[in-house]
């Protein structure tokens, strides 16, 4: 069926073309309440310190009459399964702690003075908290520390996150 093309139907709406209008791919790459514009920015994933950087986040966007996004980073790494001999296969393993979270902050008092929404990303904490800070384009960012071995090895969250944010950065113990 060389040189035969099939008719595209009217109703069919095109794809922009992202090198046309830069603008307009990423206005539908990246949709944002606007009403969160220039908040504040927290990760959270339930543990103390990251509960201890919510209540500061949520002192800090009432004093300044603005939204509060809170972000939880999920665990979106691949769980190998071996199959006999065979090669692995990798799987992508669900985090269902956002909903969990999710549920948890609806249910709390504290957060009933501020307008807040739960942001849900996967991969680098830095990079996704600091990638949700430039889409809402937010005056800070906060985080708790991170206590242990771990932090001491890989370097903490907050400390990465201080050396290559293009926003200001505020670290509660």
């Amino acid at each position: 069926m060389a040189g035969y093309e099939i008719p595209e139907p009217a109703d069919r709406k095109r794809v922009a073309d992202s090198t046309a209008h830069p603008e307009a791919a990423e206005e539908t790459r990246h949709p944002c309440d606007p009403a969160f514009q220039h908040g504040v920015v927290v990760g959270f994933d339930g543990s103390v310190s990251s509960e201890r950087a919510l209540a500061y986040a949520i002192g800090m966007a009432r004093r300044s009459a603005s939204g509060l996004i809170i972000v939880h980073v999920a665990n979106r790494l691949p769980t190998t399964v071996w199959a006999g001999c065979e090669p692995p296969v990798f799987v992508d393993v669900p985090d269902h702690r956002t909903e969990v979270l999710g549920l948890e902050l609806a249910c709390a008092d504290y957060l009933s003075e501020v307008p807040w929404i739960l942001v849900e990303r996967g991969g680098d904490i830095c990079h996704e908290l600091e990638e949700v800070g430039r889409e809402y384009a937010a005056d800070a960012i906060v985080v708790g520390s991170t206590h242990g071995l771990v932090g001491r090895i890989f370097g903490s969250v907050a400390g990465r996150l201080a050396r290559r944010a293009q926003r200001p950065v505020v670290v509660i113990p």
